[in-house]
Parts: C-alpha cells; structure tokens; sequence
C-alpha cells in the first residue's frame, strides 16, 4: 500500500485484497462468496470460452473529504447487466444480490479505495459469465457473477484535457439489429483492431460511424459521444449504441444548467457546426475532444486551440465529479453511502 501513488494511478489492474463470488446452479444463486484469488476455474466447455456468454459492468465508488465512501448510481449498472443478460440469454442477477456483492467487496478492500483529492476512485468491475458446459451452440445452465475492484486514475492518460480522435470508417463496432446496446465483451473485441490502429497513428481512440450507412455518428469504443452547440448538450440515438450511465447524469446536469437536450441522429457532415465535443463514460467521465480527424475526406474538425476544455464541458465535469466526490449537494439522489 505504500508503494501506491494515489496521484499517478492509471486506468489499469492493481491486485486488492478480495473479489466476491455467486454460482448459479440447479435453478437458483447460491450465497456470495469470499475469495483471494485472482484465478477461475471454468469448465473446458464453459459457454463463455466458446459461444461469447459473457458480460460486464464498471462502476465505481469514490472517498469524499468528510472520509464516507460513496457509490454512485449502482442501480442503472444492476438494471443494465440485467439488459445484458437477456440480450445473451443468461440468467439475471437480482438487484439484492448485485448491491450486496457490490457493497461488500467495498468493505472488504476499504484500504484501497483512493483518498480525496487524489483524482483517482475504486473501479468495480461485475462480471457475468456462461460457466456451464455446452458444445453445441445453446445457453448455459450454470453461471458465475463476480466483482473485483482495483483503483484507478484516468481512462485517457490526458485525464480532463483534449485529445485527439479519428473518425473510424474501416471497422464496424456492432452491427444495427446486434449487441451494440448491452454490455458484452463481443463489442469491446470488435473495437479492437481500430482501437489498435488509432493509437498507432498517435490518437486516443476512434470514433465509430453506424454500420449501415456510415452517416451517423455512433460511438467511440470505451464512451458515448457528445456535442455542444448553440447552448444545446446533443448526443445520438441509436440503437447500437450502448446507453451509457455517464451520459444519463450528464443530460440531467445539462438540463439543471440550463441547456437544451437533444437525442437525435448525428451526421458526420454536422460535426463542423459543434463548438464543443467530447467522449463520456465511467471509464472516462469526460474525455474533451481537442481536434476530430477524417481520413477520408482529409478534413479535421478543431474544438480546442488552447489545448483546454471548453467551459460548458468543464462546467458539466465539474458538477458531475462534485456530486461523486461529495463537494456538491446531490440534488438527483445518485449517491449511496457505503
């Protein structure tokens, strides 16, 4: 624990102390369990290894300076991986079995939760898996449900400052009637090869076009996308889009200040009317977009020449952080206590 610098943290895996565990056996959970290990144990014939029952939430909790630990928002997380169970055909995690879990594997590993002002949280990530065998292509009878934690700093190594992205047009993300609205691991191996290529190039991450038409505008691979314009918070609609929690609040924030709210299709040719744009997501919280580019077409659209923020994206980081951190009043009642 000495060695951690709080400060400095990246957005990556750090070993705590404990994850917790479920089995979903013989028609119903059993109780949760306690674990050290960072190994599982999985049947050669485990769905998840084979036919892609898999799926995965992030959250995270957040020490704020009268020293409580604060969950934020964990119900639309528990009600998302139920929306992800279905899409795959896995069995559900109930909303008790989810904040148990979720609040005890807090407990458990308190000594990692980053202290305040550190600008780094307790990342939770719950997995959901097919555990049971199968070889021809069909659901699992049995399933695993875990959570690990481990804290981290900033998704984007910039933190709250621009970055640069590139329109992907080579790569489709998730497929219009596919899995690009639940939480699944196929959409994340989907993303990786323009991910892979956007970084090789010098850019933080690609930002995806809808798969049919190349048109519209869907999302970047780790966040939603946003737009500012004509005091208007605009973000697309899709339905391969993956709703995004951080997008949720950022709406409502929007809204509490004043702005219009518009969830709409987006065209690529729209993007030269934006004043500000960004990337939004738990990983992330905000990711300020600094300069777009197209390849395609050669055109690159700027939205920060001073390599800062622009203040409506800093206003709306600033309230969302503040009310996670505990600086600012929860007026929506998204914070638990733990």
């Amino acid at each position: 624990m000495e060695d951690i610098k709080w400060g400095e943290l990246p957005f990556g895996y750090i070993k705590t102390d404990y994850n917790v565990r479920c089995y979903y056996r013989n028609g119903k959970w059993g109780e949760l369990e306690v674990s050290s290990e960072e190994t599982v144990n999985l049947h050669i014939a485990a769905t998840a290894l084979h036919y892609g029952q898999e799926s995965f939430e992030g959250l995270k909790a957040f020490k704020g300076k009268d020293g409580n630990v604060r969950l934020f928002r964990w119900e639309e997380n528990a009600k998302r991986m139920r929306n992800s169970a279905k899409g795959i055909r896995m069995k559900e995690v109930p909303d008790e079995l989810f904040i148990k879990a979720v609040k005890k594997v807090i407990k458990l590993n308190d000594r990692f939760v980053p202290p305040y002002g550190s600008g780094a949280s307790l990342y939770l990530r719950p997995l959901l898996i097919g555990s049971g065998p199968q070889v021809g292509v069909a659901p699992a009878e049995e399933y695993m449900f875990m959570i690990f934690v481990t804290p981290v700093g900033p998704y984007f190594k910039e933190g709250f400052k621009p970055v640069k992205m590139k329109i992907e047009r080579d790569h489709d993300r998730a497929a219009p009637l596919g899995t690009g609205s639940i939480k699944v691991g196929g959409n994340y191996a989907a993303s990786l090869n323009a991910l892979h290529d956007a970084h090789e190039e010098g850019y933080a991450s690609s930002l995806f076009l809808d798969a049919k038409e190349k048109k519209y505008i869907d999302e970047a691979g780790p966040a939603n996308f946003f737009a500012i314009k004509d005091n208007t918070y605009i973000t697309p609609k899709s339905d391969s889009i993956l709703p995004s929690i951080t997008n949720m609040c950022l709406i409502e924030i929007a809204k509490d200040m004043g702005l219009t709210v518009e969830r709409r299709p987006i065209e690529v040719d729209e993007l030269d009317t934006f004043e500000e744009a960004g990337g939004c997501g738990t990983a992330a919280v905000i990711s300020p977009i600094g300069q777009l580019d197209d390849k395609a077409t050669g055109k690159s659209y700027v939205y920060s020449k001073d390599g800062e923020a622009g203040k409506v994206s800093t206003e709306l980081y600033k309230r969302l952080q503040g009310i996670q951190n505990g600086d600012m009043e929860d007026t929506f009642g998204w914070v638990e206590f733990v």
